[in-house]
């Protein structure tokens, strides 16, 4: 079962790519974020053009913000829209917010729950929006203990996992995404029995998953590794291989993520990564500084 994760940065302009993108990859399942479309919109915009490939679908949509979908050639069943007892935002007992959907995927001994997540950015440290990314990874935690050892959680986390997953720590510094409490967060879900595939696959690697779209980032490799895929204690034996499809990143109109991939039980394209294709010219460790082009002067 090929299982992939992509942060399609609004999917009604990337469906030029994404279609193609399903033909050649073959993805048995697929994790969408941050589609940008109302509940219905996604199947009038993609239902017929799944269907014909073989997928069944659930989204959870919001409009023109966040939206969260699942597809999948191996079954969709008990679909659940967002988290067990999920926060709002602004207000925390007010509506949840598109960010989270998940369904059984698979068949018998190899059934496992999907998640489809896309965590709150977080925006500055010790913001409201920061607070609120801490209290919705807390839930999530909560929400995926009731059976960890049989799930992937899939998506766009917003949390690099370490130093290593970023091309320059020094220059994360004041910025989310790298502070010792979104860790902390993302490493107690992973306590719970889940295992971050594809670092475990190289634990050594240069691995990124997003660039921004600014300043050459993506062709320098200026990038980091926010798109994960965690697995469960029963799921894990089964990965033969784990990967960015950095190529679903390169060319016209791309999202600033790529997809990220990995199979389990058989690897059609072999251990083929870390990423596909690799830089051709990546900027140096250790080199002159780099600064955030979203860092204020």
């Amino acid at each position: 079962m090929r299982i992939a994760t992509w942060n399609v940065n609004s999917v009604t302009p990337r469906v030029p790519r994404l279609l193609p993108w399903l033909d050649q990859r073959q993805p048995d399942v697929v994790c969408l974020q941050e589609t940008k479309l109302g509940a219905d919109a996604f199947g009038d915009l993609l239902g017929a053009e799944l269907t014909s490939r073989g997928y069944q679908f659930a989204h959870n949509g919001q409009g023109q913000w966040n939206g969260v979908a699942l597809l999948s050639k191996v079954g969709l069943d008990d679909v659940r829209h967002g988290l067990r007892n999920g926060p709002g935002f602004p207000e925390a007992d007010g509506p949840q917010e598109a960010r989270a959907i998940s369904a059984l995927c698979g068949a018998g001994d190899s059934q496992v729950r999907v998640y489809s997540v896309y965590v709150p950015n977080g925006r500055e440290p010790d913001s409201d929006h920061y607070r609120y990314k801490l209290a919705w990874l807390a839930k999530l935690k909560g929400d995926v203990a009731q059976h960890a050892a049989t799930s992937l959680i899939c998506g766009d986390v917003n949390i690099a996992p370490s130093d290593a997953d970023v091309f320059d720590p020094g220059a994360y510094v004041g910025h989310t995404h790298v502070t010792e409490p979104e860790r902390s967060a993302l490493a107690a879900i992973e306590a719970e029995g889940l295992a971050d595939v594809v670092r475990n696959r190289w634990p050594s690697e240069r691995v990124f998953s997003y660039w921004d779209y600014r300043a050459g980032m993506f062709h320098k490799d200026l990038g980091m590794r926010i798109d994960l895929i965690l697995a469960g204690e029963s799921v894990t034996p089964r990965v033969k291989a784990a990967w960015v499809d950095r190529q679903s990143r390169k060319g016209t109109k791309p999202s600033d993520h790529a997809a990220v991939v990995v199979d389990l039980d058989v690897a059609p394209d072999g251990d083929v990564g870390p990423m596909v294709p690799p830089p051709s010219n990546p900027a140096k460790r250790g080199g002159a500084r780099v600064k955030l082009p979203q860092s204020a002067d």
